[in-house]
């Protein structure tokens, strides 16, 4: 038996190491581009190990006006989607997994359909929403940051309480029945025991939600107008867009610089990561 497993074990994982290269490429690639010197980057004899590295397309992405405010304000957009993402789904996760109500699988086959409408499809729906929305609350209205958030919000809460409804689906009844006869109450057993039992559910969807957000550029585009202070970093790199030429060497650079957050994020949560996606797949 195990003679047979060891060719299927080599094949899966060639083909995970494979599948690995080809996603890891893209990544590369712009990184390398990043450091590449102007010239050598439009070259049509590209050489890809043998370049002298230069950090001059950096240099060219800080001197963006405002480019620290762009900063602060994906941060706020993408903390802000995260937070109430885990707040909203956690406790519609635990509606929809510990109450029995009418209506309960309609809403969860909604939760589904919400994932297979396409973002360009509703874009233009969006921003006359957002338009309305501006007249009655000003800060969630066109050209604020708060219509940022809302419309993620839309977005990543389906996705994040499907997900966290299998973790909650996976904690024990008997453990809330117990909970109740040591005289605990049903707020306290959802914050304190079913709150910490799925956090590696709340960090596997906390990273999707925050991805989604940091890197948005449709919206940013779509949504804020005028308001040039409440631009957010993807906004940054459309000035080296020009009708004379685009800048690619700046054009990576600054793509590199954006994913850095990302990567610190998943540094930070990976350990919770990798157990809070098995624990979706089996929920």
């Amino acid at each position: 038996m195990s003679a047979l497993r060891k060719p299927r074990l080599l094949a899966a994982n060639s083909v995970a190491v494979l599948i690995a290269v080809v996603v890891a490429f893209p990544l590369y690639w712009m990184v390398l581009s990043a450091f590449k010197p102007e010239g050598e980057l439009l070259s049509t004899d590209p050489r890809p190990w043998t370049f002298t590295p230069t950090l001059d397309s950096f240099r060219r992405v800080f001197t963006v006006d405002g480019l620290g405010g762009y900063f602060v304000n994906s941060l706020l957009v993408a903390g802000a989607v995260v937070l109430v993402s885990l707040l909203m789904s956690f406790l519609a996760a635990v509606a929809l997994t510990r109450f029995r109500f009418r209506g309960r699988t309609v809403l969860l086959l909604m939760l589904l359909v919400a994932q297979m409408v396409p973002v360009e499809a509703l874009t233009i729906p969006l921003f006359f929403l957002m338009r309305e929305v501006g007249s009655v609350a000003p800060a969630f209205g066109l050209n604020h940051l708060g219509s940022l958030v809302l419309v993620h919000l839309a977005f990543s809460l389906p996705l994040a309480i499907w997900m966290l409804r299998g973790f909650v689906a996976a904690v024990p009844a008997e453990l809330e029945e117990a909970a109740v006869l040591d005289g605990a109450s049903r707020t306290r057993f959802v914050w304190q025991v079913l709150f910490p039992l799925v956090a590696p559910g709340l960090v596997a969807t906390s990273v999707l939600s925050f991805i989604h957000a940091w890197n948005d550029f449709l919206f940013a585009k779509t949504f804020i107008i005028s308001a040039s202070e409440n631009q957010t970093l993807p906004m940054a790199i459309l000035v080296f867009f020009t009708p004379e030429g685009n800048d690619w060497g700046a054009i990576m650079a600054g793509s590199t610089l954006m994913t850095i957050p990302v990567l610190i994020f998943f540094v930070v949560v990976q350990r919770r990561l990798v157990s809070g996606l098995a624990g979706a797949v089996k929920g």
